[in-house]
């Protein structure tokens, strides 16, 4: 009788999970399965939907646009992610080897720019740098500099890294706690025994911290990878969505945005989407490979 009733309860643990997976079917899958389904066809989001097969993928392969929202979300994401993980692993180095005073107080200053909304971040460097009454220029002509004011959003170049600087003040400080988690996993005794061999701090952390490390640091170049190739808020905040000057900061998110909510061209989106998708797992695939080779080359 006991065996049985607790037979009887055992089924509300599916109750208590069953949120998760509505959620899941509702939110995650449906939405993946839908666009996969409309980038076979032609939909304005009025009119009934066409079915065009594989029309749309043959006009991706052909689209100059799209290969150059490619190039320009890659180049702005690596600009931005060399120096913050290079960043990230030096402060974590001078935290983790020395003394600092108000160490917790500069990990929350660093923190700080990731609480701050994207969009909100973007609006705020177009008022600093956007026209010659710019917060900038007005500084920049107060102090009589020749040449006052400049066109700053005129420039691609000037455009782009500034795109890349600010994703990279947003997200050093997250990457820096993230590296410094990693650290704080590793046994101490690795670190005594290297002291007492005679290794110096830097020996210490190039040996033994960053081997350890790499699990860590595959994590975060992998999710910065999905994150960086999805960006959308910065630029179209800082660029009223064209991607201007010269399409220099038009991104794959938001040429597909345009696409679907501009040109109502709903089916093209979810191809642009779809091909994004392909593009961050290709990306993340030869990420994961190339860092588990080179820990084996070091092994080796």
């Amino acid at each position: 009788m006991k065996k049985k009733s607790i037979n009887d309860r055992s089924k509300y643990g599916y109750l208590f999970i069953s949120p998760f997976f509505i959620a899941f079917i509702f939110l995650g899958l449906y939405p993946v399965l839908f666009t996969f389904s409309l980038s076979l066809q032609k939909w304005d989001g009025l009119a009934p939907e066409t079915f065009v097969g594989l029309a749309n993928f043959k006009r991706l392969l052909t689209d100059r646009i799209f290969y150059l929202s490619i190039w320009n979300t890659l180049r702005i994401w690596i600009i931005s992610y060399i120096p913050q993980i290079l960043a990230a692993l030096l402060l974590s180095a001078i935290f983790t080897m020395y003394s600092v005073k108000g160490m917790k107080m500069f990990r929350a200053v660093y923190y700080l720019p990731n609480l701050v909304t994207a969009a909100s971040v973007g609006l705020l460097f177009n008022l600093l740098f956007n026209g010659n009454k710019s917060v900038v220029n007005n500084i920049l002509q107060a102090l009589q500099i020749p040449g006052a004011p400049f066109d700053f959003f005129n420039d691609p170049v000037f455009t782009s890294g500034l795109t890349s600087y600010i994703q990279w003040w947003m997200w050093f400080g997250y990457t820096t706690i993230l590296v410094m988690a990693g650290i704080t996993t590793i046994d101490r005794n690795l670190f005594e025994a290297a002291q007492i061999d005679g290794a110096s701090k830097g020996q210490t952390y190039r040996k033994i911290t960053l081997p350890l490390i790499k699990p860590t640091i595959v994590y975060i170049t992998i999710t910065s990878i999905i994150g960086g190739m999805q960006l959308f808020d910065v630029p179209s905040t800082m660029s009223d969505g064209t991607g201007e000057p010269d399409k220099a900061i038009l991104t794959v998110s938001m040429y597909l945005y345009n696409q679907g909510f501009k040109n109502h061209n709903y089916g093209y989106s979810a191809a642009i989407s779809v091909g994004l998708f392909a593009v961050i797992g290709l990306m993340s695939i030869l990420s994961l490979k190339a860092m588990k080779r080179k820990g084996e080359d070091r092994n080796g």
